[in-house]
């Protein structure tokens, strides 16, 4: 057995223990049995940002128990479904398995096993992966009233946009995203921090070819605020719609940057 296999068998073993534990926690734990779509919400978010924290100063023992936090939280959502007669932990990786392989023929044929050379450039795996997204979603759009016998299809029934806009009980999928949710936005949570949300829109609509918004007057290119009175909050989302735009424009992760300098603002001996 080369190491490779190995690691794959272990990975399994670990990960079957792992959902017995939570198994077991849900029938004998009350609080844990008390969970609920919903109330878990919270905890993914403070998660997902104390894993960030932990990749930002790099000490792998911090990763691996964050990542840690990040697994309980999908094996405990899988489980809830599960529960409620939806779909379980094994459903979501085998989705997340055809998913990756229906995004990469770069990598895979359609079957599963390995092209026989990678010669895909990045734009053109880009380009492929945005593709069979757009083909994916229209799909969904045409299979959401369900089948002809009156049953959604699997597609839409372990939708993860369909479980997160209704978590607190995992019921049969709404007709299709709304209107905002379409095009090459589609997939863009509304949940995402204002910043990140409006710098990832800004990736999509470059990627899409679509005209970019014209620069609020001024602001940016008069310094900070251009010294002038921003007196409503839609004057302010156009100032701060600008600064993501030129972040955007020059590779820059705008949210990471507004973080990085609020830690900075902390740790000024004038705000002990």
């Amino acid at each position: 057995m080369n190491e490779s296999s190995r690691r794959a068998g272990s990975s399994t073993d670990e990960m079957a223990r792992l959902v017995g534990v939570v198994a077991a926690l849900r029938e004998h734990c009350p609080w844990t049995a008390a969970l609920t779509h919903d109330s878990l919400t919270t905890y993914l978010l403070e998660e997902s940002y104390e894993l960030i924290e932990a990749l930002e100063t790099g000490h792998s023992n911090d990763i691996a128990a964050e990542l840690g936090d990040i697994l309980l939280q999908v094996v405990l959502h899988a489980r809830l479904a599960e529960e409620s007669g939806h779909f379980d932990v094994d459903d979501v990786a085998r989705g997340l398995s055809e998913k990756l392989i229906r995004r990469s023929p770069h990598v895979f044929h359609a079957d599963g096993t390995l092209q026989e050379t990678f010669p895909a450039t990045v734009a053109e795996i880009e380009e492929t992966w945005e593709r069979v997204k757009a083909a994916e979603r229209a799909a969904a759009l045409m299979d959401a009233g369900g089948d002809q016998a009156g049953v959604p299809s699997l597609a839409v029934r372990f939708s993860a946009r369909s479980s997160l806009e209704n978590p607190s009980s995992l019921r049969e999928p709404r007709p299709g995203p709304t209107p905002s949710a379409q095009g090459p936005f589609a997939g863009i949570p509304r949940s995402l921090p204002a910043l990140a949300m409006a710098q990832k829109s800004l990736e999509r609509a470059a990627r899409a070819g679509l005209a970019m918004p014209a620069a609020a007057a001024g602001p940016l290119d008069a310094g900070p605020m251009g010294g002038g009175d921003i007196a409503t909050e839609g004057e302010l989302g156009k100032v701060l719609f600008d600064v993501v735009r030129v972040a955007q424009q020059n590779g820059l992760d705008a949210e990471r940057a507004l973080r990085l300098a609020v830690l900075d603002f902390q740790r000024r001996p004038d705000t002990r």
